[in-house]
């Protein structure tokens, strides 16, 4: 058996109310763990905004700051500028926000921060869709999927624009560090997140966080279908370091897209042939960031 690399501290504590199998619950507490107590918090409107708790009954061991959900980007800028006034350099800054107040509503505030080269993390932990307020659709919403604004039925009217690249957003920026994490892989999240730590500027980290009241999945099979994402190529796990794009995980068997989607009830409705136009354009990707890889080795 390999050496376990996740830090036993615990700075998430029991009593959050979040949902049976939430991954956004897994994904904030291996951001804590790879962080560790000199970390600050900073969460607009989603899900987590309510998921630790009222004070005094509070689930995280680090200090919080709720903020509108279009500011996470400022309120981290703030913080930060605020600690470094005081001289206080080694407490590590976060914006944790989902995709909708990240891809969406939070996109002006998040530019202005990374543009000005500010020391901060921001993580967003994507259950693709604005689930906290009833499951409406966002920019991180895949194509194909049902939400209730992107309904099934006698409107066929599920979503048919492809999920925003955040990313790439970030990569254009031209910021120091971006990477992609998955809360099936918890070595490689904490890795990514401590990797962070010993690098000055703006980092970005896309959160894969399956939802099952949202996806229609059954809770225990959260990581399971968290590790499909990856494993089927549609959410690969890579990160980009001034540049350079390296592949953290290649699958050694892939599956199959549509045995991912066949587990999720916000799939249900596909034709065969929007399946395999979803495969089709996960394929075209996939090939495409090895391309990338390969054009970016010698960085």
């Amino acid at each position: 058996m390999g050496k376990i690399t996740i830090p036993e501290e615990e700075y998430m504590h029991p009593g959050h109310i979040a949902c049976l199998g939430c991954g956004g619950a897994l994904a904030m507490r291996y951001m804590l763990k790879a962080l560790g107590k000199r970390t600050m918090v900073s969460i607009p409107a989603c899900c987590w905004a309510i998921m630790h708790g009222k004070h005094p009954n509070f689930a995280l061991g680090v200090p919080l700051v709720n903020t509108a959900f279009e500011v996470t980007g400022a309120s981290i800028s703030g913080i930060r500028a605020a600690l470094d006034a005081k001289g206080i350099k080694d407490v590590n800054v976060v914006g944790f926000a989902g995709d909708g107040g990240t891809a969406d509503i939070g996109i002006q505030a998040l530019s202005g921060a990374v543009e000005r080269n500010t020391n901060i993390f921001y993580v967003m932990y994507d259950n693709e869709a604005y689930m906290n307020t009833g499951i409406q659709r966002s920019g991180a919403t895949p194509p194909g999927a049902w939400t209730t604004t992107t309904p099934v039925g006698t409107t066929q009217d599920w979503k048919k624009a492809p999920k925003k690249n955040m990313v790439e957003i970030m990569v254009a920026h031209k910021i120091p560090y971006t990477a992609t994490i998955n809360i099936a892989f918890p070595e490689d999240f904490v890795k990514k997140l401590q990797k962070g730590k010993d690098i000055d500027g703006p980092k970005f980290y896309h959160a894969f966080a399956p939802c099952p009241t949202g996806w229609r999945h059954p809770p225990e099979i959260t990581v399971s279908i968290a590790k499909m994402a990856t494993d089927s190529n549609v959410f690969p796990l890579f990160e980009v370091e001034e540049g350079k794009y390296t592949i953290t995980r290649k699958p050694k068997k892939r599956i199959p897209v549509k045995e991912y989607l066949g587990l999720q009830g916000r799939f249900r409705h596909l034709p065969e042939e929007m399946v395999e136009r979803i495969q089709r354009e996960v394929d075209r990707e996939w090939e495409l960031l090895l391309r990338k890889e390969e054009y970016t080795a010698d960085f």
